[in-house]
């Protein structure tokens, strides 16, 4: 080992046996410091796994979904805007898609209902998502109702739930025939709620897009893209509305951090002024203050980033879920997978460890250039 690492191996020793002789006053630091850091970081955790798995799913997406808007609202669709999309040069596939919402009063929440020709679905069945299921306490075999655009009681029978580990696409879901949803709404056989268009070339989005768009004026194609920006979009306002409540704490923590940093106890005074006297350069001074700044500082951002590691990744971040992922009834429950923006966990590092660790020095230096009797007399 080298002399300089020698001699800071020696000055971490010194260190850590002067923080802990005032393990009182640190412990009590690195708790605040620790929180903060908790904090701040389960938001940057949660949201960032959140847009993944937003992303995971919307991949799976069709590339372009064909909308119809009157008087500014988005309103069902005709079949035979679907044959016109299809002659458009580089269109592989157009699909018209059935969907809406249905209000359950007895519950208070808005069921997602989708339409589709599945074999396993016979005419007066049902699957649900398993938050449908778990909010309504149903089991395969129950009877489902729903009440018609006309008044009139449609009874279903649930003979599928859709699997737990789908709740993020899935919770609110109702899976239901497409002759069942046409009665339940009225909707005509000519009539959709969308187009979901497939084009060969992905490079050729944007061009199927506009041809759309100079055929049928009243349409509003809406990329894939479009709506992963919408989604990362959502994510970040509502993590930054958080970041933005706690920027009280985090102003609170900044004056904590100072008042400790800077408002050197007497005993630490005496300590400085005890290692001049005994020959240390003010070098030496430093380096320790700044190795007692490094382990604080350090200390408290692994444990804070370790702790919110685990608040998000093995309880699904329980603590602040509910403030991130918006306000509804039915909310899926699902694990998430692990996933580090190192960036943002690097900025919110320089942002707390570096700070910490300068702070600790400035008053450390003022002490240092002091004459030993002077600041032993004080």
């Amino acid at each position: 080992m080298s002399p300089w690492l020698q001699r800071q191996r020696h000055f971490l020793d010194f260190t850590l046996s002067a923080l802990w002789r005032r393990r009182g006053r640190n412990f009590s630091l690195i708790a605040v410091f620790s929180l903060v850091v908790f904090v701040v970081s389960s938001v940057i955790l949660f949201t960032q796994a959140v847009r993944r798995e937003a992303g995971a799913v919307l991949r799976g997406a069709p590339e372009l979904v064909v909308q119809r808007i009157m008087a500014g609202r988005h309103a069902f669709i005709p079949a035979s805007y679907r044959d016109k999309i299809r002659r458009i040069r580089g269109v592989a596939e157009v699909k018209g898609r059935l969907w809406g919402y249905y209000y359950d009063p007895v519950s208070g929440a808005n069921f997602t209902l989708w339409a589709m020709a599945d074999r396993k679905l016979g005419v007066g069945q049902v699957a649900v998502g398993y938050g449908v299921a778990r909010t309504l306490r149903l089991a395969l075999g129950d009877n489902i109702s729903l009440t018609s655009h006309s008044g009139q009681v449609l009874l279903l029978r649930l003979v599928r739930i859709l699997p737990a580990d789908a709740e993020l696409i899935s919770a609110d879901l109702v899976v239901i025939r497409p002759e069942g949803f046409r009665k339940l709404y009225g909707v005509p056989d000519h009539l959709f709620t969308d187009l979901a268009v497939r084009v060969a070339n992905p490079l050729e989005v944007a061009t199927v897009a506009r041809k759309i768009v100079e055929i049928l004026p009243d349409a509003r194609p809406v990329l894939r893209e479009e709506i992963l920006r919408t989604y990362a979009a959502v994510f970040d306002w509502r993590s930054g509305m958080m970041i933005v409540l706690l920027a009280g704490a985090l102003l609170a923590f900044l004056i904590f951090a100072w008042d400790k940093a800077t408002g050197m106890q007497l005993e630490e005074k005496v300590e400085i002024g005890t290692l001049k006297a005994l020959g240390w350069e003010t070098g030496d001074v430093l380096a320790v203050k700044f190795w007692e700044g490094v382990v604080i500082s350090l200390t408290s951002f692994l444990l804070g980033f370790i702790l919110a590691y685990v608040h998000v990744f093995f309880t699904s971040a329980a603590l602040i879920q509910q403030a991130v992922r918006g306000w509804s009834v039915i909310y899926p429950r699902w694990r998430l997978a692990a996933d580090v923006d190192f960036y943002q966990i690097g900025l919110l590092f320089l942002l707390t460890v570096v700070p910490y660790t300068i702070l600790t020095i400035i008053p450390a230096w003022k002490a240092a250039i002091t004459d030993p009797d002077i600041v032993m007399r004080q």
